[in-house]
């Protein structure tokens, strides 16, 4: 990892300039005073500590605090162009990447890049081809770039660089292989967290503390924060809600089980439901698919058309997830839940049978402190939190 500080002798010092970044990434920008305070530090230590912070570029004056009396004090917050941060974000049939400056800004999109995800070397070698054609599109030099992030469905250990569902056919960290590939510094972590993140950091979070990301595409995965920190687990495995055991069915899931709450409410799911009714001869405004499947974008737009059959669909998908949201609220009593992923797309279509759902199965007293809301960065959620991470994975480095 990169220490952005590597010219510090005295860690400690290390520490609170990390600290400040913190601060300020939260908090906006900063007098000496407010860092004083909140480090518990003497202003004299913090303003020499901001002097040198400013030597290196990564803090610059944004001119003065307006007070109505006594001197002014300046403000302080984070330089832009001290570092940039790329997150990637791979959908099922496309790739977003996004470039963000060091003060949080997104600076440069590619979204929808056609890409076709397979688990294969193959498959890994273009989507580095991909990440690469950013990189020589942008203008800054490549040891600008502090990191690359990288989302990945399914088990991913972001401590360790390994991916276990995905792009795992080497004995090496998956970090490791791409960082050699691309010539920059590499980290991966799982699809549904980045998207959590993103959401918490730049979407529809206002302060709340404690929060699930329930994120339906393709698949079902739950985002958690707890008391502000996302939360990974022992082994970065945490949030495989699609994967609870959740119907007394024949249907065997990706993961090997049957029965799994992804069976019935995801986006594949959504897609082998209105297909087998199709062919079971219900009238659909979906044209006839022959022997291809429906992708799921066709679907999510026959829906906002108010297509009878995938309506349908989704009611009883809506219904289903809600019960299983209901159980997370009446275990995790959190402040929010938002949901997010592609098929939030179809708003509140799905968001009334969710709400229904979640009313009927979770316990009173315990649903009151939540708010149900949708996903405020859509399909960006992914990209903008892989950034988010990224430049997250340097200040804990």
């Amino acid at each position: 990892m990169i220490n952005m500080f590597q010219n510090d002798k005295d860690s400690k010092n290390s520490i609170i300039k990390s600290k400040i970044i913190e601060y300020i990434i939260l908090n906006g920008n900063s007098t000496n005073t407010d860092l004083s305070k909140e480090l518990n530090l003497s202003v004299p230590t913090v303003s020499k500590i901001i002097n040198e912070m400013c030597e290196d570029s990564f803090v610059i004056e944004y001119g003065k605090l307006e007070t109505t009396e006594g001197r002014k004090p300046n403000l302080y917050g984070l330089n832009p162009d001290s570092g940039y941060f790329i997150g990637v974000d791979i959908k099922q049939n496309t790739v977003n990447i996004g470039q963000m400056n060091f003060r949080g800004d997104l600076v440069e999109l590619s979204m929808d890049e056609p890409y076709r995800f397979q688990n294969t070397p193959e498959a890994l070698d273009e989507l580095c081809v991909h990440i690469q054609h950013f990189i020589d599109n942008l203008n800054i030099a490549r040891e600008k770039i502090l990191d690359i992030n990288i989302n990945i469905s399914g088990r991913v250990n972001p401590d360790t660089g390994y991916s276990y569902s995905l792009f795992n056919f080497s004995e090496v960290p998956l970090t490791k292989l791409l960082s050699d590939k691309i010539g920059c510094q590499v980290t991966i972590d799982n699809d549904t967290r980045a998207m959590t993140f993103g959401e918490y950091m730049k979407g529809c979070v206002k302060g709340e503390k404690d929060i699930l990301f329930v994120n339906l595409s393709w698949g079902l995965g739950l985002g958690i924060v707890i008391d502000g920190n996302l939360y990974k687990g022992k082994s970065g495995f945490s949030g495989e809600f699609g994967h609870m055991p959740a119907f007394d069915n024949e249907i065997i899931c990706h993961c090997g089980k049957k029965g799994c709450l992804e069976t019935e409410a995801s986006g594949k799911a959504f897609i082998r439901i209105v297909s087998e009714r199709i062919k079971n001869g219900e009238t659909s405004i979906l044209p006839d698919s022959g022997n291809e499947e429906y992708s799921l974008e066709e679907l999510i737009d026959a829906t906002n058309r108010e297509d009878p059959l995938c309506l349908d669909v989704l009611e009883s998908i809506g219904q289903k997830l809600g019960k299983a949201i209901a159980t997370l609220i009446n275990i995790f009593n959190p402040d929010l839940v938002v949901i997010g992923g592609t098929m939030s797309q179809t708003g509140n279509l799905l968001m009334h049978s969710i709400n229904t759902s979640i009313l009927k199965y979770s316990l009173n007293l315990v649903n009151k402190d939540t708010k149900i809301c949708i996903s405020k960065l859509k399909d960006r959620a992914g990209v903008i939190g892989a950034c988010m991470l990224a430049r997250k994975s340097v200040l804990d480095a």
